[in-house]
């Protein structure tokens, strides 16, 4: 999700253990997964028909088959009358992504996701960046910039809990840079974040199109996923943590680019994934309720 749109707009650990328990989870049986799990969506993946008719895109999801939404911004209305639109068409909001990176007092915010009726107060991007709609690369974190947004990741989180939430930071591609011993920047927030305070979100588009895999994280760092966003791309010549200019990947429809999450929702059965949402980036070339009802099939089709 291109960041700044996304808040302009507000606003499955173990892995396997052995070969045998590796090919059994890529049998049909594993991949209960996604059955057991609501189907969801990310709003984002339908803000153009969202803004047209809130509440008739959200009835149109519901016919699709899906039963959660996560929300990014309520248009033109309050998170009280958006929830409850939500709600009244017979879907869940589990997690508000939120704009934490620019907000001084969290307090609205946390009463916005409880007005959601959401369990997770969910942002990402905890960086400063340019106007909406450059095209230019966003610089380098670096060491300091990873250190300084874990600290804020932990504050956030710790605000999040006094106030009955659980904060989950969403990633994009640019936090797979490389820290000076080689490792990615990704890993020091993980580390360094409180895992009582913080969960992640793992954009599976993002984080394998940075050249990580879901799979060695839900190993590496147990329990600390609980939601994830299920995305494509077209296939890349070389991985990029370009989120802007002529490096971005380009979003395609779940099925149609180079992305195989059968792997991936198989060893995420026993990672603790409770929420999973279909999201797509642009360019979008069918109408994007249309592209949502090929999220759904897809997802369908790990059943």
């Amino acid at each position: 999700m291109y960041e700044v749109n996304r808040r302009r707009f507000l606003g499955l650990t173990a892995s396997v253990a052995a070969a045998s328990l590796a090919q059994s989870l890529l049998t049909h049986e594993a991949f209960a997964v996604p059955s057991q799990l609501p189907p969801g969506i990310q709003l984002y993946a339908v803000r153009e028909p969202l803004t047209a008719d809130t509440r008739g895109t959200l009835q149109s999801l519901h016919k699709i088959g899906f039963r959660e939404v996560e929300s990014a911004g309520f248009g033109r209305y309050s998170a009280t009358e958006f929830g409850r639109m939500i709600h009244d068409v017979g879907l869940r909001c589990p997690s508000a992504h939120l704009p934490f990176n620019t907000a001084t007092d969290l307090g609205p915010l946390f009463a916005d996701a409880h007005a959601l009726g959401a369990e997770y107060a969910t942002s990402s991007v905890l960086r400063m960046v340019s106007a909406p709609g450059s095209n230019t690369p966003l610089p380098p974190l670096g060491l300091d910039g990873f250190q300084k947004a874990a600290a804020r990741m932990n504050e956030i989180g710790r605000a999040a809990k006094a106030a009955g939430l659980q904060y989950a930071y969403h990633n994009h591609n640019f936090e797979f840079e490389r820290m000076p011993d080689g490792s990615f920047g990704y890993d020091l927030l993980l580390t360094q974040t409180d895992s009582s305070l913080v969960k992640f979100e793992l954009d599976c588009g993002w984080m394998i199109s940075a050249g990580a895999k879901p799979t060695d994280y839900f190993t590496r760092y147990p329990g600390r996923f609980r939601m994830l966003h299920v995305k494509d791309f077209q296939p890349l010549l070389s991985p990029t943590i370009q989120l802007r200019g002529p490096g971005r990947p380009v979003g395609v429809e779940l099925g149609r680019g180079f992305i195989d999450y059968k792997p991936i929702f198989a060893a995420a059965s026993s990672a603790g994934i409770e929420h999973a949402f279909a999201e797509q980036e642009g360019p979008y070339l069918r109408p994007q309720l249309e592209s949502a009802k090929v999220s759904y099939n897809y997802l369908e089709s790990l059943r």
